[in-house]
């Protein structure tokens, strides 16, 4: 099956940005370039809030280096937005496409933007108007379903693997001025990006030593023995937690910080690294403190993963050709080869089964303790974060002067 008419092609870009959102957005229009059944290439600014307010660029008209450029560049090159469709922006939105004559749509996002482009899709069809509309994945919290893993993830991952493993070097240069250290991740209500800081571990002695996942409820007296006996061992502890864990109540860590909801009603959460700080000081009277890397895990060019840039591009890539031979309402999706080397093709997931879902941490990537991962998550993660982090060099401490 084939789109049955020539036409424009508008694409988006939504929700938190990535260090390789970009490259989706070079991918989709380096297509949509190439085929002559393409007219126009629009890009829509700050999401589908901007073509609400009918803030559309051509891209026909940007220089060529650009593109090359953008696959470098971080953030969202065309703008974001984190704004629910209503249901009366629906009938407005159909009626720009028609007057742009766009035919093919493209939204770069995660479950709450597969969300929008499904209900546009529902939208034009009970219109009656021919819109081919594809989802394009990106999250950094890698909670889509359906797809192997998340363009933005791989990256996010490197950056805080090697954050963990810098901020550890620190700790250990005076482990007695803050012996506890714990470091704060994103991920919504998935410990994919917690559990991804334990990649340059070698053994179980490395940090980090306890990870914090929402998928495992908080047990304050469990927490504070293990961090207890760790500390009796090696004199520090690094700890990562998600900044969504929850208590044995279901209450979120640390949810007096807590700073409202967004668009979609999820919460913004503040304070479960500094929850738990307080909680070692008060119980193991021991010196604490925290890191929040915030935006920086999303957006560090430095630690941008080629094998994540080069499956980012992918995406993009073949959201366009998807939408050229007339599929819509549907996701591409990432399906994994392991054989002869990792790498990845792609697929198409319908959108229903995407919206609003979120695929959770397995417990098979959890060790007994629930709070370490197995050697199954390092098989899963390693090659989404391109070339491996390498070690530090360490002094051998125990070969004293003997006099």
């Amino acid at each position: 099956m084939f789109a049955s008419q020539k036409g424009n092609l508008i694409i988006g870009q939504s929700g938190g940005a990535t260090a390789v959102i970009n490259a989706s957005l070079v991918g989709a229009v380096d297509a949509a370039l190439q085929d002559a059944r393409i007219q126009g290439v629009y890009g829509m600014l700050h999401g589908i809030e901007g073509l609400l307010k009918e803030q559309i660029v051509d891209l026909r008209q940007q220089s060529p280096r650009l593109w090359q450029q953008l696959l470098h560049t971080p953030s969202a090159a065309l703008g974001s937005c984190r704004y629910k469709l209503r249901d009366d922006d629906l009938p407005h939105v159909i009626d720009i496409l028609r007057r742009y004559e766009i035919r093919y749509f493209l939204y770069i996002g995660g479950n709450d933007s597969a969300d929008t482009a499904h209900r546009l899709a529902a939208a034009a069809r009970a219109e009656q108007y021919e819109l081919y509309t594809i989802s394009v994945p990106k999250t950094i919290d890698n909670d889509l379903p359906f797809t192997d893993h998340c363009p933005g993830y791989g990256s996010a991952a490197r950056f805080l693997t090697q954050a963990t493993l810098d901020s550890t070097m620190n700790t250990l240069s005076m482990p007695w001025h803050y012996p506890i250290k714990i470091i704060e991740t994103m991920g919504r209500n998935a410990g994919w990006l917690t559990a991804g800081t334990a990649l340059a571990r070698r053994d179980e002695d490395d940090a980090p030593h306890i990870l914090l996942v929402p998928e495992q409820p908080f047990n304050a007296d469990r927490f504070l023995s293990r961090v207890e006996a760790i500390y009796r061992k090696l004199g520090y502890v690094i700890i990562v937690t998600s900044e969504a864990i929850k208590d044995e109540q279901g209450q979120y860590l640390g949810a007096v910080g807590q700073a409202g909801v967004d668009a979609f009603h999820h919460p913004l959460l503040s304070g479960a690294a500094q929850t738990l700080v307080e909680l070692v000081k008060q119980k193991l009277q021991l010196r604490a403190r925290f890191e929040k890397p915030g935006d920086l895990q999303r957006m560090s060019a430095q630690n941008i993963s080629a094998t994540d840039q080069d499956e980012a591009y992918l995406v993009g890539k073949m959201a366009t050709h998807a939408a050229l031979q007339g599929e819509s309402d549907k996701m591409v999706t990432l399906i994994r080869h392991d054989e002869p080397i990792y790498h990845c093709t792609t697929g198409l997931v319908e959108l229903e089964q995407v919206a609003n879902v979120q695929r959770l941490l397995p417990p098979e990537f959890l060790d007994d303790s629930k709070t370490m991962v197995t050697s199954a998550f390092y098989h899963y993660a390693l090659p989404l974060i391109g070339e491996p982090i390498k070690p530090y060099a360490r002094i051998d401490r125990t070969k004293v002067v003997q006099k």
